[in-house]
């Protein structure tokens, strides 16, 4: 069996850390080719605003010099190039993709199934950067970590926020959703329950655990978590079902004055409702790391509210991230050369 191997790489997700990683797991015997994308140094294609290619979301690079430089190589990995039908009539020889993501959302998935080739992902590669992200923006709205710093940054010593009718609140008396308990839902239960806050957990698919039903963790409806949660953190997958489903209706159920918290994707929420809500009060405040479109525009309004925190989709980043899907990847790879089963086909 051919071991030529495409690695396409960015400045995140460094080709040479999957080529070490490769070679550490398979010996020095694979032909090993590096090509490295601009990203995040320059923008991804984003796809859930529109695609250019074939309807493929979140991808870096041109298709035709993505296809030139993977040629006649029997397997690749990637983080973000784009694999697209077209493009694999063009690479008879492809027979394996290993893509660096929870979800292969640069991959034509149907096109590589009619072609025969197999694709792998790294689920939960980001999962513990994300969760320990996702606590440090509870705090940055529960204990105005935001608001102190953007006013004294602004000349401005803002003692009324020691008032007892401003002042924040501890996580131990609040009441926190989750919504959606995957690898990440799951883990920021884990670190919640240490501030001693009620949690409470929807998401249709799964069951808690047996300890986190002994740990007094609900497992509740959207509806019911959104009426009853002081803070609102979203942990669930953009699916035609979840697309926009914190809308108008639902942000209407929401407790008035709770935050909401989104370090998952832009897509779950209808962001004009969001800032009606936030502009009026209704809503106390929000954290958002996604977006439906990235980069946002210089004059979107969420950027002129005061109660909002904004960061640009780096809940996610960490080193640590880069090394674990790098080794599971490689894993997959000698898996693949070795004649054994993937461990998480897609």
């Amino acid at each position: 069996m051919s071991s030529s191997i495409a690695i396409v790489g960015d400045r995140f997700m460094l080709p040479s850390v999957f080529a070490e990683k490769i070679t550490a797991a398979c010996g020095n015997g694979v032909d090993i080719r590096l090509l490295e994308q601009p990203w995040p140094d320059e923008p991804m294609e984003h796809g859930y605003a529109g695609s250019k290619l074939d309807g493929l979301k979140e991808f870096m690079g041109d298709p035709d010099e993505v296809a030139e430089f993977i040629g006649d190589a029997a397997l690749l990995v990637t983080h973000l190039a784009p694999i697209s039908r077209s493009m694999l009539e063009r690479l008879p020889n492809l027979k394996f993709i290993a893509v660096s993501r929870g979800g292969p959302v640069n991959i034509d998935m149907q096109a590589t199934r009619d072609h025969g080739v197999i694709v792998v992902n790294t689920p939960g590669r980001n999962a513990s950067a994300v969760a320990e992200f996702t606590i440090g923006a509870i705090l940055a709205e529960t204990r105005l970590i935001r608001s102190g710093h953007e006013s004294l940054r602004g000349g401005e010593w803002r003692g009324d926020l020691y008032r007892a009718d401003r002042t924040g609140r501890e996580l131990g008396e609040m009441t926190v959703g989750i919504v959606g308990y995957g690898a990440i839902g799951t883990r920021v239960v884990k670190l919640l329950k240490a501030f001693g806050c009620k949690i409470l957990v929807a998401d249709p698919y799964v069951q808690l655990s047996a300890q986190d039903r002994n740990d007094g963790v609900e497992h509740v409806a959207l509806a019911d978590l959104l009426a009853r949660a002081d803070v609102i953190s979203l942990h669930a997958r953009v699916t035609s079902e979840t697309t926009g489903f914190i809308d108008r209706a639902a942000l209407a159920q929401v407790k008035p004055g709770a935050l909401l918290i989104n370090t998952a994707r832009g897509p779950l929420v209808d962001y004009k409702a969001l800032f009606e809500l936030l502009s009026s009060g209704r809503l106390g405040g929000a954290m958002l790391d996604t977006f439906a479109v990235e980069p946002v525009p210089p004059d979107w309004p969420l950027l002129q509210l005061p109660n909002v925190t904004l960061t640009p989709h780096i809940a996610g980043a960490s080193l640590r991230t880069v090394t674990i899907a790098a080794d599971q990847a490689a894993e997959e790879v000698r898996r693949y050369l070795a004649g054994e089963p993937p461990l998480n086909p897609c």
